[in-house]
């Protein structure tokens, strides 16, 4: 089992993240490059490169790099042109480091998305989702989004109908309990043909609000993610990539971190994932 982090979540300083990835014998990392050092706008082209000889002599693979740019993803006509361009950016990034997978939310995690994919919710994004991806495919790179807060059902006819060999999944089974209400373990079944990226997250969703979702996310094994089926179910449609733990909240996240990565290790010896 390939376990990574990402190095943000430590909330250290972006190499202070990395350096402590490795003391903590974790193989992967996914950072985010939309923001400080790793903006591709503040990172030369020497500065690419000794960025990833610093990975590597620190045992570690990027697995993925984050480009989500947040707010409303790919669907507001206003900054669409703004989101391609840095998505874009992102992307000549991930060919400079030889990273293959670059992870984004195609919409936000606030409110419901029409189920109706011919809505013009959908149709706003539609052809910039398919601009971005060609623009991956050309440069082997893989867009993924983050799955959450449409169902795995949704998400696969959204893909579907696009048919771009660019865009593909960042699978993060606890933001479709939280914010979907959606079964992960068997959306990892719908989304098989799209799964390049996994996360390790866990949590619970709470009763709406005055109309607003709300969720809470959980230490991983305290959520509602059922994952021995869940790694089961990743391991019975080939997947053999990262499993990235995320841990946005919680006042202590290096212990939550280690926490994680441990309770990784007994899942895949109790169910030799390899």
């Amino acid at each position: 089992m390939k376990i990574g982090v990402i190095p943000d979540c430590f909330r250290l300083p972006i190499k202070e993240g990395i350096k402590k990835a490795a003391e903590l014998q974790i193989e992967g990392i996914q950072p985010y490059a939309t923001m400080g050092p790793l903006d591709p706008k503040n990172l030369s082209h020497t500065g690419r490169q000794d960025f990833k000889h610093f990975v590597e002599n620190l045992g570690l693979t990027i697995s993925a790099i984050v480009g989500d740019f947040g707010g409303s993803g790919f669907t507001d006509p206003k900054t669409i042109e703004w989101r391609i361009e840095r998505t874009k950016e992102v992307i000549d990034l991930a060919v400079d480091l030889e990273v293959t997978i670059v992870t984004t939310h195609i919409t936000t995690h606030i409110g419901t998305p029409p189920e109706d994919i011919n809505a013009s919710f959908w149709k706003t994004m539609c052809p910039s989702l398919s601009e971005v991806g060609t623009y991956a495919a050309n440069k082997g790179i893989r867009l993924a989004t983050e799955t959450g807060p449409e169902p795995t059902e949704l998400l696969k006819e959204l893909l579907d109908s696009i048919g771009n060999p660019g865009l593909k999944v960042n699978y993060d089974p606890a933001n479709l309990v939280m914010v979907a209400g959606d079964d992960p373990v068997r959306g990892v079944y719908v989304l098989k043909d799209y799964i390049v990226h996994t996360h390790a997250k866990d949590g619970i969703k709470l009763p709406d609000e005055d109309g607003k979702k709300r969720w809470k996310e959980m230490p991983l094994g305290h959520g509602k993610v059922n994952f021995p089926a869940y790694l089961k179910a990743l391991q019975e449609i080939g997947y053999r990539g990262f499993y990235t733990i995320e841990r946005e909240v919680g006042e202590n996240p290096e212990a939550d971190i280690i926490l994680a990565r441990d309770f990784l290790r007994r899942m895949g010896k109790e169910y030799s994932i390899d």
